[in-house]
């Protein structure tokens, strides 16, 4: 099987070098949500630009542990080209700046900054708490439908005390959970992957009614620990909503409990008259 045919998030977020600072890759069709690529799934592809730049100018760090992403224009599926301009190379971080290119547009560009997690962090301290969540049996499995093609890569349970909105039901509160699983056929969820399951959960606007696509505008995402096992429990909360644009944070914990990952993004949304307050 060959990376157009795979479904593996490695396979479509790979890069390939077409010499000092310049890259090319293929935007998959299977990590789209109405046609449009999954923001997550952009910031794989250009991690993976910045770590292989960094690389080639000496660095040592093979996680990506902090990436702000700006979407200027949505990118269409197909080939694209990412130019990278290493800003420093330093011994505990490295910081590479990214644009990613269709049809001599830059459409996405993110401050990649890169680090070396280690196999057994101790945490001084953590203020979150663990998700409550139903047990997997219980929990809600998305069916899936032809124009979100993600969630034939991910597989999402959500908590029963947020789901009504699938059945046209609003809510006061702009909360979505559930458990979280890459089902790309490529194994359990690593450092990198993080970077996809931090936008992998449905907007926490829908409880509320919104309508449509929800594009996100710009997501910085923070690894704090490389993860163990295949199932994340995660929560996704909007802080708040203000003249058609929303804050979303997130929060990933993994099967010891650990919090590995966390975001926040501004997104645009929208609202039909009858769902307005």
């Amino acid at each position: 099987m060959n990376a157009h045919e795979s479904r593996s998030l490695r396979d479509a977020a790979a890069v390939d070098s077409l010499g000092p600072g310049h890259f090319a890759a293929e935007i998959s069709d299977d990590y789209t949500v109405v046609g449009h690529p999954n923001g997550g799934y952009l910031q794989c592809l250009l991690a993976n630009a910045a770590l292989a730049a960094a690389s080639n100018e000496g660095s040592a760090h093979v996680h990506t542990t902090a990436i702000t992403t700006s979407y200027v224009a949505a990118p269409e599926v197909g080939a694209v080209e990412l130019r990278t301009t290493v800003r420093r190379v330093g011994r505990s971080v490295s910081f590479v700046h990214v644009e990613l290119i269709q049809d001599a547009v830059v459409t996405t560009e993110s401050l990649v900054t890169l680090g070396a997690l280690s196999d057994d962090a101790t945490v001084r301290y953590l203020q979150p708490a663990v998700p409550d969540l139903a047990p997997l049996e219980d929990c809600l499995r998305r069916t899936v439908v032809e124009e979100i093609k993600l969630m034939s890569v991910v597989d999402f349970r959500l908590d029963p005390s947020c789901v009504r909105w699938l059945d046209g039901e609003r809510s006061d509160l702009a909360e979505v959970k559930g458990w979280l699983r890459l089902n790309d056929g490529a194994g359990a969820w690593d450092a990198w992957t993080l970077l996809f399951a931090s936008d992998g959960l449905p907007p926490a606007t829908f409880p509320l009614g919104s309508s449509g696509w929800v594009p996100t505008l710009q997501l910085t995402s923070y690894v704090h620990q490389q993860p163990v096992g295949e199932w994340l429990r995660a929560r996704q909360w909007c802080v708040v909503i203000t003249d058609g644009v929303v804050e979303e944070r997130c929060e990933l914990f993994d099967t010891r409990d650990q919090l590995v990952a966390t975001s926040t993004q501004l997104a645009m949304v929208r609202f039909p008259k009858s769902a307005e307050r």
